[in-house]
């Protein structure tokens, strides 16, 4: 059962979230559905994917919308359109058999992805080399890692996105600021400790990426590994697999060139 205090915050975050859409009225409504009161505080939204909100104690306008999915049941593929960026609305009528995305690469003003790019083993863009880390698929399997530990060097990937920064290494706070930092909306992947992949997005006012790094291993969520994505305008999420009831949907401020997204197998 919710605590009064679950309630109340609840309730402020959809009246933030609707004072956003109010603000934004050239946007499609964005609707973020807190977790539905289980035992593990997990919401099933088909087999094998799952959502669930976290509270950073101390923000209240720093909550985590978080997407848990079994490579088992789901594949993952990148998809680029260089120089002809996408709304959420865009990327769903252009991905109509994908069950779920997020944005991905960081991307300059011509629209144009920094970092790596693998779509369907078509390579876009330069690695990264000396920092931030990669989301790929090799042989079938997801992984997220480290560019420093393991720099991408050319070998055979079937899909791939990159950003920076790594936020976490090993289960371990990864993130150290060489100077002060603002709060943004913010867009992670992350791989736990059973190989699930979890998709994450801050709806609100959002965290400095010190605070996330910091946060993200304090969690039940078992995360061994977790990365930045482009955040900011940029943060998007949609999810609503085959059987799902109640959609996970965040719309971006700006339209973006390369999702991550994912498929029923």
């Amino acid at each position: 059962m919710r605590t009064i205090q679950q309630r109340v915050t609840g309730l402020i975050l959809t009246l933030i979230s609707t004072i956003g859409c109010m603000l934004s009225t050239a946007l499609p409504p964005t609707a973020v559905p807190a977790a539905t009161a289980t035992p593990s505080g997990w919401r099933e939204l088909a087999p094998g994917m799952e959502q669930r909100q976290y509270q950073p104690e101390g923000n209240l306008f720093g909550g985590l919308s978080v997407l848990r999915i079994d490579p088992a049941r789901f594949t993952f593929r990148a998809h680029y359109q260089p120089g002809a960026p996408l709304t959420l609305n865009g990327w769903q009528q252009t991905l109509p058999d994908a069950v779920a995305f997020v944005n991905a690469n960081f991307f300059s003003p011509d629209h144009t992805i920094l970092g790596l790019l693998v779509a369907d083993g078509v390579v876009y863009g330069q690695s990264y080399q000396n920092q931030g880390g990669t989301f790929l698929v090799q042989n079938g399997q997801p992984r997220v890692r480290s560019n420093i530990r393991e720099p991408y060097v050319g070998e055979m990937l079937e899909q791939a996105v990159q950003a920076f920064p790594m936020l976490v290494l090993d289960g371990q706070t990864a993130y150290q600021p060489s100077r002060s930092e603002r709060v943004s909306r913010r867009t992670v992947v992350a791989q736990d400790d059973m190989g699930r992949i979890l998709l994450m997005v801050t709806p609100l006012t959002g965290l400095t990426l010190e605070a996330l790094s910091a946060y993200l291993p304090t969690t039940d969520m078992g995360i061994v590994t977790a990365l930045n994505l482009d955040g900011g305008g940029s943060t998007m999420v949609y999810a609503n697999p085959p059987g799902s009831s109640q959609p996970v949907r965040l719309t971006s401020l700006d339209a973006v060139p390369a999702v991550l997204a994912v498929y029923s197998r």
